[in-house]
């Protein structure tokens, strides 16, 4: 009998039972978050300025959910990587399902903004109520992640509450594995969004390279 669970439910546990998924502390295998990030215009960081200043303005007015923190927070991180624009497009929480090798569990779940490059996911952005620490989402995330049908590509994701941003590498050639970036946070000194959108134009431009080299 095939087991069906929700993605909103599954378990750090669960992954790695039913797919073999590993973390890894190697702190080469997710460079692309650390290394040759691109340089943060005057301009964008004035409206990063602006975005960090709306959403603390906003905390004060409570719940923050999940729409709020896509308008005030992604929307304009997503526009400052011009992923709105062509070849990229944007689905917005398109469905999914993945299943495990004997076909005894099947995982299903929806997306809340999936950024292509062609049939290439580059992100996958899971965003969570403003009081829910990001690393309960890690899961669901991973989740989606694994459902991504090409398997000989890195896969990006990031999970925001708009206050807190943590980005994710998984590779699945020859076992699924993962590593996390640090946690960035809107609540620190200075702005932390400059970094936050370095490594959205980082993996962006990396993807597109793979695109101008045919090596998609």
């Amino acid at each position: 009998m095939v087991q069906i669970l929700q993605a909103r439910n599954v378990t750090l546990g669960e992954l790695s039972d039913r797919f073999g998924l590993e973390l890894t502390d190697n702190e080469q295998f997710f460079w692309e978050w650390q290394d040759n990030l691109p340089d943060v215009a005057h301009t964008e960081r004035e409206r990063l300025d602006r975005v960090k200043s709306n959403f603390l303005d906003l905390l004060e007015y409570p719940p923050l959910l999940e729409n709020t923190v896509k308008l005030v927070v992604l929307s304009p991180l997503l526009d400052l990587v011009n992923v709105y624009q062509k070849p990229f497009h944007i689905k917005s929480e398109p469905s999914f399902e993945i299943m495990t090798e004997d076909e005894g569990t099947v995982i299903r779940g929806d997306v809340d903004v999936l950024v292509l490059w062609e049939k290439l996911w580059v992100m996958v952005i899971e965003a969570k109520r403003a009081a829910v620490d990001v690393d309960e989402g890690r899961a669901q995330l991973l989740s989606y992640m694994l459902a991504n049908p090409v398997v000989e590509k890195p896969t990006f994701g990031m999970i925001t509450n708009g206050r807190n941003f943590l980005f994710i590498k998984l590779i699945r050639q020859p076992v699924p594995r993962y590593a996390l970036s640090r946690l960035f946070s809107l609540v620190n000194p200075g702005n932390e969004l400059y970094t936050v959108l370095g490594i959205l134009k980082h993996l962006v431009a990396l993807v597109q390279q793979d695109g101008r080299n045919g090596t998609r």
